[in-house]
């Protein structure tokens, strides 16, 4: 790889090329050979940027988790709009049809990168627990509004919505869950939690 050339914001060319290769090829593949060599740059400009590979990778993970917490945001303002089982459908297919998966795999195969993602944000499987605070957080929202019953208990439902959409998505080798697949399982969880 050529040196010596200016790299424009190169922490986000490798968090790029960091979740292609994620996607392509799973946890296993992504590595700081793959991940310069997809981005196109000298092995040296990762530890330029990051003081090791699980530094590159813990980083990778709360970038791409502050992404999920934009998203959150967005559910959240939906509140009072369209239908609950609708926006919960859109939110968890968007989340586990993008990189999430692929995370939630690097995050469980590394220690190291867990320890360092447990003291930045806590206990839990980071993605996991963010969707599920994402999750909670809306249907709180549609509660305040009405449209969730005032005893629907959010701490269990929220986290049950998160599982069973995560076994939906989670074999990566099978085709991916059709809109009325996570629907019916989204509405099945809320049965007798939306009024």
């Amino acid at each position: 790889m050529p040196t010596g050339i200016a790299v424009r914001d190169a922490r986000e060319q490798l968090f790029a090329a960091a979740e292609r290769v994620l996607l392509r090829a799973g946890a296993n593949a992504l590595t700081s050979r793959a991940v310069t060599t997809e981005a196109g740059v000298a092995k040296g400009l990762l530890h330029r940027h990051f003081t090791d590979f699980d530094d590159f990778l813990t980083q990778f993970v709360l970038d791409r988790i502050d992404r999920i917490e934009t998203r959150a945001a967005e559910l959240r303002e939906s509140a009072g709009t369209g239908t609950v089982v609708t926006n919960l459908t859109g939110a968890l297919s968007d989340l586990f049809e993008s990189i999430a998966l692929g995370i939630v795999g690097l995050v469980i195969s590394r220690d190291a990168m867990r320890a360092r993602l447990r003291e930045a944000r806590g206990s839990g499987v980071p993605v996991l627990r963010e969707a599920t605070d994402m999750v909670r957080a809306y249907l709180a929202a549609e509660r305040d509004l009405g449209r969730v019953t005032a005893d629907a208990d959010l701490d269990t439902l929220a986290p049950t919505l998160i599982g069973a959409a995560h076994l939906l998505f989670a074999d990566r080798e099978g085709p991916t869950p059709q809109t009325g697949d996570v629907e019916k399982v989204v509405a099945t969880v809320l049965t007798d939690a939306v009024a």
